[in-house]
Order: C-alpha cells, then sequence, then structure tokens
C-alpha cells in the first residue's frame, strides 16, 4: 500500500524518518497541497536533505506538489527533485515528464502531521499499518 506522511516543516520530516527508523520502514514524504507555489522548490529540497541526513539508513521518497503551474515544476527540476505531483494540463505534463520529472501516483493513505502534536509517534502507528 502507499503510504504518504505529509509534512510542513523539517521538524516534522525529521519524526517521520525517526519513525521509520524505529520501525524499519521505508518512508515517503510529501509536500502540503501547492507547497512548491508557497514555500518552493528550495525550501523543500533543504528539508528534505537535511531530514535524510540526520537518519541516512531510511529509504525515503520526496513528493513535491506543484499544483497546476508547470514553471513550479520546472524550478523543482532544475534543483535536482525529480518526484512531484503535478494537476495541469495533460500537454505540459507530457512534456514536463520528457524533461525528466516523475509524477506520484495519489497516495492509498496519508497522515498529514499539520496539527499532529506527537509527530513521532503518529507517524510510528501510521507506519506499522502499512
Amino acid at each position: 500500500m502507499r503510504r504518504e506522511i505529509v509534512i510542513h516543516s523539517l521538524t516534522q520530516a525529521r519524526a517521520a524518518l525517526a519513525a521509520g527508523a524505529t520501525c524499519g520502514q521505508d518512508v515517503i514524504l510529501a509536500s502540503a497541497p501547492s507547497a512548491a507555489l508557497q514555500a518552493g522548490p528550495g525550501w523543500f529540497k533543504a528539508v528534505i536533505e537535511q531530514a535524510r541526513e540526520a537518519y541516512p539508513q531510511v529509504e525515503t521518497t520526496a513528493i513535491l506538489d506543484c499544483s497546476d503551474q508547470p514553471g513550479a515544476v520546472m524550478a523543482a527540476l532544475r534543483l535536482g527533485l525529480k518526484t512531484m505531483r503535478f494537476h495541469g494540463a495533460a500537454e505540459a505534463r507530457a512534456k514536463l515528464e520528457e524533461m525528466g520529472a516523475i509524477f506520484a501516483p495519489p497516495a492509498e493513505a496519508s497522515l498529514d502531521l499539520r496539527e499532529i502534536a506527537e509527530p513521532e509517534t503518529a507517524c510510528a502507528a501510521f507506519l506499522r499499518k502499512a
């Protein structure tokens, strides 16, 4: 089952990977919807890199949501990000795939950490359900 943890901060990303390390699980980290337009691809890349540095033993996939904006996908590609969500036109999607973008399918289950007081505990419980 494809399960994603939606993060909004470095603290949450680290908590998710700490839970992955504890549970012996790979982790899929997804940005909030339209994060590429709000926080930007550079912010997301930095968060993911720092979290991975803290937990290098956890296999991590990171997905940046670029809304319907092809320019956001291209900016992310320039920074080295590959896996994204894009809700724009099929023609633009095909061109972006030719440029190297990988578009993640929807999650079968997700945990959004926005309002979670104990993110590591919540992530561990979520990952154990896998």
